[in-house]
């Protein structure tokens, strides 16, 4: 099979499943798994799919955003990993920041008896931290319905009466050159404020978020440690030499 014809059938069969694994891609063309590899490379530099974890994506809409209730129901033991280890780096007694989100959301259990104090703009975090004896700290802001974030001036002038030991940020895209991405521009001034304030940033973020561009850029991938659940080698080495990543293994 010729490479115009190798790239016409991913990007058929990419329309017809939304995601294709290499393996599948290996099989079906009866190339070899460093041509299929090419192949990916090439179309995601042409901006005609993204590369995911073991194969290949459709490119998402810029804008596109799910609810709270959409969010929790995907990668949940992804989330959660990333979460208990992201909460193990916080110290007894620190002051930290938790960004609306619900990868941040499972950090709450593990943050019970640290004596810390939570600054949040999540309205979703409030219970979930009462409930766990957490001091907390709720900003100022207007509601965003589909997120339940606060956002906003009044936000932003909220979060900058504070400082904070550590920050902990989501994303709905971590790219190599476009850095942390989310749809919203007031939501994404809301992250990187808190990142400024913060003597240690990170960003949370599942597999699903990697090699992935959103409309609006929180910051650069050096402001701020990415905390994740699977990364190729390749892309791993790629990633660390602008940030420190880590990931958790299952």
């Amino acid at each position: 099979m010729l490479t115009e014809e190798r790239h016409r059938f991913i990007l058929e069969l990419l329309a017809q499943k939304g995601v294709v694994k290499l393996q599948e891609l290996v099989d079906a063309t009866g190339a070899s798994e460093s041509t299929i590899r090419r192949d990916l490379t090439q179309l995601e530099t042409e901006k005609k799919l993204r590369r995911v974890h073991g194969g290949a994506a459709l490119l998402q809409q810029k804008r596109e955003e799910l609810s709270v209730s959409e969010k929790s129901l995907k990668y949940i033991e992804e989330k959660r990993r990333i979460a208990a280890y992201a909460a193990s780096l916080v110290q007894k007694g620190n002051c930290i920041y938790l960004d609306a989100g619900t990868t941040t959301r499972e950090m709450i259990p593990h943050l019970a008896g640290k004596e810390v104090i939570v600054v949040t703009n999540g309205v979703m975090h409030v219970e979930r931290l009462l409930e766990h004896n957490v001091t907390t700290y709720l900003v100022g802001g207007m509601i965003k319905p589909k997120t339940k974030a606060l956002i906003g001036r009044g936000a932003i002038e909220s979060l900058r009466q504070y400082r904070f030991d550590q920050c902990f940020i989501g994303a709905n895209g971590v790219h190599y050159d476009y850095g942390y991405t989310t749809p919203d521009p007031e939501e994404a001034l809301v992250k990187y404020t808190a990142m400024q304030l913060a003597q240690r940033a990170y960003v949370l973020a599942d597999h699903s978020k990697l090699n992935e561009s959103s409309f609006a850029k929180i910051a650069d991938l050096h402001e701020a440690v990415l905390i994740t659940d699977e990364l190729d080698e390749e892309w791993k080495d790629l990633y660390r030499t602008k940030t420190t990543v880590e990931v958790v293994a299952p």
